[in-house]
């Protein structure tokens, strides 16, 4: 009996080590898949055009250790992918499909990136007794960071895997559509972000937080890596008929972003972000953005919509979602559209007189097929594209299939 004892103990060994290791690890994944199709009259070449594409996700977080009551953990991300979408006529919108991801290397890699990859230090703050019953916390975050994960957040408008997929949808366009995040061509950027959170009235949060990030070449890496893109955000929770929502506002300034004549400048803007339960199946949603300095195509951006859950006709698992946005024309471009040369190779990069607002509209029903996997049908139309009130209508069908766990 003992030989055999010890041998059970030998192998029991590596498994409760093993078994140790990973407790705490969270590992989230997805790939979603897109099929759309334009005519046309909407395309960069003039032809019609249909385009698929697929992206996968690969999330790992686990606990690194602490310090005192300090917890600390490790976030990071893999990407991967091909397809860069169906290319739009010349757009405010800078893709009505964010889904697409293909590495600058050619559509015949597919090897992954590393998206990102952060520490986060946990510090509670005014308790007495167990750190669980703290009701005040600081984080600090240091690493390669999606921006968008800390800041502007909305729980109706921020996944463009499962909600709505236009970009000018899925974050505020000032920073995203119109490039004054500055990051690198995949969404990512190096930087730091310290928040602090309250949370002793309950329903009652709010938290502040700033973030600094490089830009530009630093956001690769590949040029000076300080930090010139800087942006703070206040949030606090609301509650409307003791339903829940979140009111978020924000400022932000970029000292290397890249403005419409290809000259880096100063840039800066605002911006807030709301969602609001207002029916226990239905949730609202609003942004707003503010550019006040640089020279940007559209210095006004305004998106509203919501997401409304199937529960009504029997489909609690399904939910629809409609969108409407408007970017205005700015009036630096207005005088300078039709002779701009913003990539430097000696011709306008538009060719017309940009005036009035770019509008768009979004349509999506996802069809929850079991716990892994959905469908969504797609429709978005964008009128009056870059400001050109002679241009027609974009029109833009779509299919998303996603499968997570």
């Amino acid at each position: 009996i003992k030989p055999l004892e010890t041998q059970v103990d030998a192998v029991k060994g590596p498994a409760t080590k093993l078994a140790e290791a990973l407790d705490g690890v969270k590992v989230e994944g997805s790939i979603t898949t897109v099929a759309q199709r334009v005519a046309g009259t909407g395309t960069a070449a003039g032809v019609d055009q249909s385009r698929t594409n697929y992206r996968g996700d690969l999330n790992v977080t686990m606990p690194v250790g602490s310090m005192g009551d300090n917890e600390g953990s490790f976030f990071t991300h893999l990407r991967f992918g091909q397809g860069t979408g169906v290319g739009l006529r010349s757009t405010y919108t800078s893709t009505p499909n964010t889904t697409a991801f293909q590495k600058a290397s050619g559509a015949d890699d597919s090897f992954a990136i590393l998206a990102q990859a952060w520490y986060q230090l946990k510090m509670p703050l005014n308790y007495a007794g167990r750190k669980e019953d703290a009701r005040d916390h600081v984080y600090l975050t240091v690493g390669k960071i999606d921006p968008f994960v800390f800041f502007d957040q909305n729980a109706a408008a921020d996944d463009e895997s499962a909600k709505f997929m236009n970009n000018a949808f899925v974050h505020n366009p000032l920073l995203d559509s119109g490039g004054d995040i500055g990051a690198d061509r995949y969404g990512f950027q190096p930087g730091a972000i310290l928040k602090y959170e309250n949370s002793s009235e309950k329903g009652g949060e709010w938290a502040l937080s700033v973030g600094a990030f490089s830009s530009g070449t630093g956001a690769n890496f590949s040029g000076a890596n300080r930090s010139s893109f800087v942006i703070a955000q206040a949030e606090m929770n609301t509650r409307f008929n003791h339903l829940p929502g979140t009111l978020r506002a924000y400022a932000w300034s970029n000292n290397r972003a890249q403005n419409y004549d290809g000259v880096q400048r100063r840039n800066t803007g605002w911006g807030a972000s709301a969602d609001q339960k207002v029916h226990e199946n239905l949730t609202l949603f609003g942004r707003y953005g503010n550019h006040s300095q640089g020279f940007v195509r559209f210095d006004r951006a305004l998106t509203v919509g919501g997401e409304l859950e199937g529960t009504a006709w029997g489909r609690s698992a399904d939910s629809m979602g409609l969108a409407f946005g408007s970017l205005r024309t700015s009036g630096d471009f207005r005088r300078d559209s039709l002779t701009v040369d913003g990539d430097g190779n000696g011709t306008a990069d538009f060719g017309f007189q940009a005036s009035g607002s770019e509008k768009q509209t979004e349509l999506y029903y996802r069809v929850k097929v079991n716990g892994n996997i959905e469908l969504s049908p797609n429709f978005q139309w964008i009128r009056n594209p870059g400001g050109n009130t002679t241009a027609p209508t974009v029109k833009v069908f779509g299919l998303r299939a996603k499968l997570g766990f």
